[in-house]
């Protein structure tokens, strides 16, 4: 009896479905896809291959102590199409949430440095990040307080720069930004004394800035100008090959310095092994080099003979 009834309610649906036409019939067939993969920066169980490429490592932890329990945390936020992923001192990451087979993935920013004003820590600067026309996509994180660790909200408020609100009870306390209590008893005491040498008018609010500014990079909290063109030039080179008249331009320069070596080499009667290379003007690009013309070109002396 209850395998006819079983049967007989089968029958029902088959023939509901039917009188409603084949887009009901397709329709119970359709299988519910799952969320998709989020190719990011931060899972560690992609291949290296999938995962996006940092332009170069986080700067190291810095800032008040109590905040560093969220170093290797990570917290994300969907806002329309794209999941935004905030890892606090190591970078932000964007991901479109499509099912398009080129949906964008990027970074938007890697961990650089404070912005402190009046004696508090306003923000997290995360610089470097992908390219965005002629400069790198960079994000601010501004700490407030909250119930719990989230990211809260995030905006664009201008091309390629984008802005970041993370809560969290670890800043609630009126104290918890400030500057000098998070600073070792060396730097507070030479703080202690640029105070004094401003109130006795030995110094000038400019140069008092400046002494300030110099604190705050011994500490690690800001960087300094030196290492911030540092991270800018290394990121114009790594766009000036997107070229294929800058990669050639590089090329050449490379084998005049080939040449240049290998002059040397004759010069002090010092064998190396030779072949017969295509020089920049003869081909339409460069050539990869094999490990074994960088060994002849750092005259290794296990190659001697005339091989190349």
């Amino acid at each position: 009896m209850a395998a006819r009834s079983g049967g007989f309610q089968l029958l029902l649906l088959l023939l509901g479905l039917a009188a409603r036409g084949p887009a009901a019939a397709a329709a119970a067939k359709m299988k519910v896809v799952e969320e998709p993969n989020s190719f990011g920066l931060n899972n560690p169980f992609l291949p290296q291959t999938s995962r996006l490429q940092p332009k170069r490592d986080p700067s190291p932890l810095s800032g008040p102590a109590h905040l560093f329990r969220l170093s290797g945390k990570c917290f994300s936020l969907v806002e329309s199409t794209y999941k935004y992923e905030l890892c606090p001192f190591h970078n932000v990451t964007q991901h479109e949430q499509t099912f398009r087979w080129n949906a964008y993935s990027g970074i938007l920013g890697i961990w650089h440095e404070w912005e402190i004003s009046n004696n508090t820590f306003r923000g997290m600067w995360m610089r470097d990040g992908d390219s965005c026309r002629s400069r790198s996509r960079q994000s601010k994180v501004e700490l407030t307080c909250g119930k719990s660790n989230r990211l809260a909200h995030v905006s664009e408020p201008s091309t390629c720069v984008y802005a970041l609100t993370f809560e969290t009870p670890l800043v609630c306390h009126p104290h918890s930004l400030l500057v000098y209590p998070a600073l070792p008893a060396a730097l507070q005491h030479r703080w202690d004394q640029v105070e004094q040498d401003l109130a006795d008018e030995l110094i000038t609010s400019q140069g008092y800035e400046k002494l300030l500014r110099a604190l705050f990079e011994e500490a690690g909290y800001l960087k300094t100008p030196e290492d911030s063109d540092s991270v800018r030039e290394g990121g114009a080179k790594a766009l000036a090959f997107q070229t294929l008249e800058n990669c050639s331009e590089a090329h050449r320069e490379l084998w005049k310095e080939v040449r240049r070596l290998r002059s040397l080499l004759t010069q002090h009667g010092i064998p190396y092994a030779q072949a017969a290379e295509t020089p920049p003007s003869e081909h339409g690009g460069p050539r990869t080099p094999t490990d074994g013309t960088a060994e002849r070109l750092r005259g290794d002396p296990g190659r001697r003979g005339n091989t190349l």
